[in-house]
């Protein structure tokens, strides 16, 4: 899992000077291991707001906080025993209808067995 940075204001303003002064994005991120996006994401801030653009910190407005778990580590395991109990019902069900069809083709293959000849290119001559 990727662990969260946090930069200061000085050192966004920095780096987003650097890349409106015309300094590609590969290259500050090269050297500054930072997501390209968020370099973009810093460089049209302060394109479009100057340093204020920069603060804006966080979830956008308007924009839902995710739910979170709710209750303790004991109703979150039960939670995943019962995700893990669907997912293997479902599997169940796989695993029957791929036996079923494979008993399918082999009873059919058993059926074609009689002896035939081999079909001729040749025209007969009657």
């Amino acid at each position: 899992m990727r662990k969260c940075r946090v930069y200061t204001q000085e050192f966004k303003e920095a780096v987003a000077r650097r890349l409106v002064n015309g300094e590609s994005v590969s290259a500050v991120y090269d050297e500054l291991q930072i997501r390209r996006s968020v370099l973009y994401r810093w460089r049209d801030a302060y394109r479009k707001e100057g340093a204020a653009g920069l603060r804006l910190t966080g979830r956008p407005s308007g924009v839902p906080n995710p739910p979170r778990p709710a209750g303790n580590a004991q109703e979150a395991s039960a939670r995943r025993i019962v995700e893990l109990e669907r997912k293997i019902g479902q599997q169940a069900l796989d695993v029957d209808f791929l036996t079923r069809a494979f008993k399918r083709v082999k009873e059919s293959r058993q059926k074609n067995t009689g002896t035939g000849g081999t079909a001729s290119t040749e025209k007969s001559e009657a």
